[in-house]
Order: structure tokens, then sequence, then C-alpha cells
């Protein structure tokens, strides 16, 4: 069983940056893709971005690329997202999410397809 605790959120003025964490317990954490997703009151959990088991390859939404940057530290157990050029529309919790390695990216955009999440981080984006 994983667990997975983010941090960082907050509030920020449109054009400002944050930088989320979160940290994974309970599980091998270089075997597992992590990823970002947001969500808003009333609407569906979204994909934010994602990153293999290794860190070698990532994926991202199109409304967060260029701006938006997945990483992770293997050796911490920890997965950042780092935000930069904040819009109000991106305003969400933001949740971590991990799922069991199995050589693809196919299908991860869906929340479904995650086994494990944190319990969200807010950013709140000020015009």
């Amino acid at each position: 069983q994983v667990q997975l605790v983010e941090s960082g959120g907050g509030l920020v003025q449109a054009g400002g940056s944050l930088r989320l964490s979160c940290a994974a317990s309970g599980g091998t954490f270089s075997s597992y893709a992590m990823g970002w997703f947001r969500q808003v009151p009333g609407k569906e959990r979204e994909f934010v971005a994602l990153i293999t088991w290794n860190g070698v390859m990532a994926y991202y939404a199109d409304s967060v690329k260029g701006r938006f940057t997945i990483s992770r530290d293997n050796a911490k157990n920890t997965v950042y997202l780092q935000m930069n050029s904040l819009r109000p529309d991106d305003t969400a919790v933001y949740y971590c999410a991990a799922d069991p390695w199995t050589g693809t990216v196919e299908g991860r955009t869906r929340p479904s397809r995650w086994d494990y999440w944190g319990q969200g981080t807010q950013v709140t984006v000020s015009s």
C-alpha cells in the first residue's frame, strides 16, 4: 500500500510560480509511474502531467505544456510539479497519483488508471 502526501499549494498571483511536492511511502517508489491531476468543484478530475518510473519520459496536458515541469527524486521518494506562469484557470485542488509501471503510458491520462492518490493540495491563482 502506497501513501502519498502533497504539499506546496497556496495562493499566488497570476504569472507567479509554485512548486508542489508529493512524498511517497509504503511502496517501492522507483517502480511506480507518478502523476499529477487537478480538479475544480463540479468538474471531473483532469490529467496534468506524468513521469515514468525512471524519470526519463514526461508527458503533459496541452494546457500546461511549456509552463509546468514534472520531476522525481527516487532517492527521496518524492515527485515534484514546478508550475510557472500560473493563470487563474490553473486554480484547482492538485492531486498526486501513483501506479505500478507496466512499460506503457497508454491510458494514464484517465484517473481510473491510477491505483493510489494523495489527499490533494489547493492551488489558487488570483488575477
